[in-house]
């Protein structure tokens, strides 16, 4: 098959990178292949993953999210941001409230805009549920107590003391992998270090460590919430820097507000 050559865009959330291409301008054919081969930091480009926007019938637009080990992701809150600054930035939209189509959904986007860019974007993440996940796993002899919720992908939240200091490469993948999940999980690692602020560590299902996790973010403010550790908005402190999570409990919706940022744009031979 003859070789071709598409333009891509690298943004972040927080430090939750991804590559970011229109699939309406560049058609991908095989992108689980090509995000495992774009995301390798030392012969690719370097990412979380890739991330396709195009067309949707159901909403503005869509978008398609293929991790760094080639598996396909339901929702991707910080992704979903960027996708929103991608979108005006570039022009392909004056809308300042977006309806987005994702595998777990629509979700609406409320872009706030600065010198004619996108700064900051909220995305209404939908419902919220707990799930019937363990409230025991043992990983490596450790026994770790956490609460199942879903915000359009499977999240196991786990309060802990030690949560900025465990080893997340040792736990995460076999929290992650542990035959209660399935269809695998993402795991978040929180404490309360102050009213209305937790901080939070992410092993993400299919990617690893990353820098922060906008699921996983609503997950952990939601599983607060449920527990009583904290009230219906709060901040969540990442690696990669903070979120906003806004909480309603009757009808288990959520919001996110964070930043998006573009890093650089290039093109690549595939």
């Amino acid at each position: 098959m003859a070789r071709r050559t598409i333009c891509f865009t690298k943004m972040e959330g927080l430090g939750n990178d991804y590559i970011y291409i229109d699939v309406s301008r560049f058609p991908i054919d095989n992108p689980s292949e090509l995000s495992i081969r774009l995301s390798d930091r030392h012969t690719g480009i370097g990412g979380d993953g890739i991330i396709l926007i195009g067309p949707s019938t159901k909403g503005d637009f869509s978008m398609r999210i293929f991790n760094a080990d080639g598996s396909e992701g339901l929702m991707c809150g910080n992704g979903a941001r960027c996708v929103g600054k991608y979108l005006y930035d570039k022009g392909l939209t004056n809308k300042t409230r977006i309806r987005l189509e994702t595998l777990s959904g629509i979700k609406t986007l409320k872009l706030d805009i600065e010198h004619k860019l996108v700064q900051r974007v909220s995305v209404e993440m939908g419902s919220y549920s707990l799930t019937d996940a363990p409230e025991e796993v043992v990983s490596r002899g450790r026994s770790f107590q956490g609460t199942g919720v879903s915000v359009g992908n499977p999240h196991y939240v786990i309060f802990t003391d030690d949560a900025d200091t465990l080893d997340l490469a040792a736990y995460g993948p076999e929290i992650e992998c542990n035959p209660a999940f399935p269809d695998r999980t993402n795991v978040e690692f929180a404490k309360v270090i102050a009213p209305g602020a937790l901080r939070m560590r992410v092993w993400e299902r299919g990617s690893g460590i990353t820098m922060a996790c906008g699921t996983g973010a609503c997950a952990t403010a939601a599983a607060a919430l449920t527990k009583g550790l904290a009230g219906t908005k709060c901040e969540i402190i990442m690696d990669g820097g903070s979120l906003v999570i806004e909480c309603e409990p009757t009808a288990r919706k959520i919001t996110m507000t964070g930043p998006a940022v573009t890093v650089f744009e290039g093109s690549v031979e595939i």
